[in-house]
């Protein structure tokens, strides 16, 4: 009995151990499941900028390596840089998965830069009351267009040749054929006519109403979504995610030449939150805190050369300074800005040690403030340095070299207490007689002096000079103080 169950016992452990494996396997395979189909969304709040650029190129980077479905830009934008919009384009034209560009929630728009970017998506989406347009680039910074005033007689003839032109301008507008207005610079013919063709190719690619594209620039004209709808702006109208993908699910899309049908059914939406460096990016490339940044950093060098030994300054002075400069490498910096704002703090400085009756101080501020305002060419953008914060900083800067100034020459007026300078015309006592050389006492102290008259101790005698640590007195007569 026992040699029958040794027998018997091999065969048994064997079948035992491989329906374990089986059943080991099996749990593990449904446990995998099949693999979840998702959606990636991106949320593009505020100007478009080179932050904005870096988090979308990122975001359609990490939705092609987890093998996404569709990435949804969720936008709200007023608008935003010209170069960060067109690299967002470019690599949303490029993307191999399909991108959808919604304009929500409620109350959201997609002006400017917006615009373009909804016209390069995949599918243009927008929530009921939203709205896109106001596409029209304009220049921002440099110097006003100064024009010479015009005579009666002049403009008679002007408004003759306005009038002739009235019919001629209507005409081509109707046709919506792009022309810009004679009256406007090379500059901004240039820029009109370049953004007109970039959305109108955009248009074109993507079978959208082109000629609202272009009276969107041409015009600044913009639309609600439903107006968008209608006239063939956009592809769909959604309330929320969930009834975008339900409405969007089996739509045609082109991908790189190639046509796709899209399948949003059941998707897992995973949205991708900007990481530190984006953050930090984001912070940075605010031009209003790029502003403070430099500033911070030259001041706090400054303080550091003509202090040296205190560090703390320095060190911040530098942080911040390289910090401003990262900023500026990405955001369209005027450098005759910069170059205005370091002339204002140079002459700012230069008065405290060449006073010039303010000559310089004033040369110093005003220099600082037009610096200030040009300091970026943001085309139009929403990124700029705002004026509230240019006249604070400007009245404090003014105020602390005023501030400077007065105490330099307090410190100039204060008679001299202390050093060489201070023990020449003090009053000493002679401590023993003498006719040459002996000593007196004078501020606590005893000194060996010289004199060419002799005294005699407990006479007053008066510091004349100073030979090394030898003084020259003389007697002081009786009743001068």
């Amino acid at each position: 009995m026992k040699n029958r169950f040794k027998m018997t016992g091999k065969p048994f452990y064997k079948i035992f151990s491989f329906l374990l494996f089986v059943v080991g396997v099996s749990l593990l395979v449904n446990a995998a499941g099949p693999e979840e189909r998702r959606a990636i969304l991106l949320d593009i709040k505020g100007p478009v900028s080179p932050a904005t650029k870096d988090y979308v190129h990122r975001g359609l980077a990490e939705a092609f390596e987890k093998g996404a479905v569709v990435v949804v830009l969720r936008m709200d934008t007023p608008g935003g840089l010209d170069t960060s919009m067109r690299d967002i384009i470019r690599d949303i034209v490029a993307s191999p998965i399909p991108v959808i560009v919604y304009v929500a929630p409620s109350g959201a728009r997609a002006a400017s830069a917006g615009t373009y970017i909804m016209y390069a998506s995949h599918i243009a989406a927008m929530a009921p009351g939203t709205n896109l347009g106001a596409a029209t680039p304009v220049q921002i910074g440099g110097m006003p267009d100064l024009k010479p005033p015009t005579l009666p007689e002049q403009q008679k003839k002007k408004d003759t040749k306005d009038e002739e032109k009235t019919s001629e301008e209507e005409e081509g507008a109707d046709k919506g054929n792009g022309a810009v207005p004679e009256t406007a610079d090379a500059m901004t013919k240039k820029m009109i006519n370049d953004s007109i063709a970039y959305i109108r190719s955009l248009a074109e690619m993507r079978g959208r109403n082109v000629e609202w594209a272009e009276k969107a620039v041409r015009e600044a004209a913009s639309l609600s979504s439903e107006q968008a709808l209608s006239q063939g702006v956009i592809d769909v109208i959604a309330y929320d995610i969930d009834d975008l993908f339900e409405k969007v699910n089996g739509w045609n899309v082109t991908i790189n030449g190639r046509e796709q049908v899209l399948d949003t059914s059941n998707l897992i939406t995973e949205k991708i939150e900007p990481d530190w460096r984006n953050e930090l990016l984001s912070v940075i490339t605010d031009p209003n805190i790029a502003y403070i940044l430099m500033l911070l950093g030259i001041y706090g060098l400054f303080f550091e050369f003509v202090n040296p030994g205190y560090l703390v300054p320095g060190v911040t002075g530098a942080i911040c300074l390289l910090l401003a400069l990262f900023a500026l490498q990405v955001l369209p910096v005027n450098y005759a800005g910069v170059l205005l704002i370091l002339l204002g703090i140079i002459f700012m400085v230069a008065e405290l040690f060449a006073p010039s009756f303010g000559a310089l101080g004033i040369g110093g501020v005003v220099s600082f403030i037009i610096g200030s305002v040009i300091l970026f060419d943001t085309d139009g953008s929403e990124l700029r340095v705002a004026i509230p914060l240019i006249i604070t900083v400007s009245a404090v800067t003014a105020g602390f070299f005023l501030i400077a100034i007065r105490m330099v020459f307090s410190a100039h007026r204060k008679p001299v207490v202390s050093g060489a300078e201070e023990m020449v015309g003090s009053i000493g006592e002679v401590m023993e007689d003498f006719d040459e050389k002996g000593h007196i006492r004078i501020h606590g102290e005893t000194w060996r002096v010289i004199t060419s008259v002799p005294v005699k101790r407990g006479n007053r005698v008066k510091v004349t000079g100073i030979d090394g640590l030898t003084l020259k007195v003389e007697p002081v007569e009786e009743g001068v103080k």
